[in-house]
């Protein structure tokens, strides 16, 4: 086996920072609908409190259908073109979107934009353009674009809307996409190998052993229920702001107030859960006040300064979880399957995504407002009760291990010495990858014994 110094290289900073860029502008297309669209729809013929929903949320459905698709289909004719395809999809999507006058047109659009599913194509050319030691880094800084971008979209949105109207985000969306374009050919490195990565992508083989893991099934579930309720609510969201008296052109600075506040109320709840080992405390603290929240703004207790209370405690909750439950996922998938239970899950996401909005429009269109808060705010409590008596996960982390050119039968020996290792709690060894997917326990692992089968003896 090697060791490599985990110091980025030129190639490796340039993959890291346009793919980030990249992923970045696509979500914030996606995510600056969110605000306005219910506000703004009334100009589209045949608009309806439930087609509304349906335009919120039908990305998602696109979304699910297709990620795992464009994800093995980038594994056989390369990354870059299966990008660039969803990537045109994408823009299409927003013209068509930007044209649209009508909610069928909208929905036409936002579908379209949706099957632009590129992620799991993004994220595995990210895997082939780094090494295994500085991985796990460069996939923290794609999730933390993608929490930038939501929070970003949320205060642009609601600006652009009211500066250029509807149709004005999209075209923002559209050019957003051609930069993104250029960036990928031109700022992206070409790719020097194209394998699948099981820390990253799909594997088929695998997909049952995820399947039939009830603690992944919490996760799943969580992330569907998440972004149900965050879908849901924006159908009625931006008419509460309205009513406690914000103009549409001001519902930025309502948003980036709530989000800023939101962030700083976070961090020390990440930090708990991270150094304390209580993450799954705090995930069931932030689902029950997201439950409290929802269920607040659906009373008449949700007018005035506590419908801005309410909304800071949704999102505290809200980005409290999107940050926790990708890392408890990371903790408790099998070794080598990292990938594939990754895929489950945002696919599971998605789901949410467009159940919640056309759910949250059938709420608005036959209980009105109060009914989509009402409802999320059952929904949460159900969740809460599932997620209750989930045992914490282990403080385990995943490793991969680059080997040297070895026969099977040295592999073999390979395995038995790393699963012999104090603090290795799961090994994988995959020969044709010449890679070995461990599961560790940093507060047991014996560094020494480790380093003595990473770093080959002086001869």
């Amino acid at each position: 086996m090697r060791k490599v110094s985990a110091r980025l290289l030129t190639s490796e900073r340039r993959a890291i920072s346009g793919l980030a860029g990249l992923y970045a502008s696509r979500m914030l297309g996606l995510f600056m609908v969110l605000p306005v669209l219910a506000l703004y729809a009334d100009t589209l013929s045949g608009s309806t409190p439930l087609l509304i929903g349906v335009a919120l949320g039908v990305y998602g459905l696109t979304q699910a259908l297709l990620q795992i698709p464009f994800g093995l289909w980038s594994d056989r004719i390369g990354r870059k073109p299966v990008i660039a395809i969803g990537l045109v999809l994408f823009a299409l999507g927003s013209v068509v979107a930007a044209f649209a006058d009508t909610i069928g047109g909208m929905i036409a659009g936002r579908a379209l934009q949706g099957s632009g599913a590129v992620a799991a194509a993004i994220m595995a050319l990210l895997a082939d353009q780094t090494r295994e030691q500085v991985r796990t880094a460069a996939m923290a800084t794609i999730g933390l674009s993608i929490g930038v971008a939501f929070a970003l979209a949320m205060v642009v949105g609601p600006w652009l809307a009211a500066w250029a109207g509807l149709p004005g985000v999209f075209w923002l969306t559209v050019l957003l996409t051609l930069l993104s374009l250029l960036v990928l050919w031109q700022w992206v490195p070409p790719a020097p190998r194209r394998v699948a990565h099981r820390d990253v992508g799909m594997d088929r083989q695998q997909l049952r052993s995820v399947l039939t893991r009830p603690d992944l099934w919490r996760l799943d579930m969580s992330i569907f229920a998440l972004h149900f309720v965050l879908m849901a609510i924006f159908v009625a969201v931006p008419f509460r702001l309205i009513d406690a008296g914000v103009s549409a052109a001001h519902h930025g600075l309502a948003y980036l107030g709530i989000m800023a506040l939101s962030f700083v109320a976070m961090l020390p709840l990440i930090i708990v859960a991270e150094k304390r080992q209580r993450i799954t405390r705090v995930c069931v603290l932030a689902i029950g006040a997201i439950a409290v929240s929802l269920a607040g703004l659906g009373l008449p207790v949700s007018g005035g300064y506590w419908l801005f209370a309410w909304l800071f405690v949704f999102f505290t909750g809200f980005n409290l979880l999107e940050a926790t439950l990708p890392s408890m996922l990371s903790k408790l998938a099998p070794a080598g399957a990292k990938g594939t239970a990754m895929g489950v899950y945002s696919t599971s996401q998605f789901l949410g995504a467009f159940l919640g909005g056309t759910l949250g429009g059938v709420l608005a269109s036959y209980g009105g407002l109060d009914a989509v808060f009402l409802g999320c705010a059952l929904l949460a409590l159900v969740w809460w009760g599932a997620m209750l008596n989930m045992p914490s996960p282990p403080p385990l982390a995943s490793e991969v291990v680059a080997l040297d050119d070895t026969g099977a039968d040295t592999m073999e020996v390979l395995l038995a010495h790393l699963a012999d290792v104090a603090g290795v709690e799961d090994v994988m060894v995959v020969p044709e990858e010449r890679l070995a997917y461990l599961k560790v326990n940093r507060q047991q692992l014996d560094k020494a014994a480790l380093a003595k089968l990473v770093t080959p003896p002086r001869t």
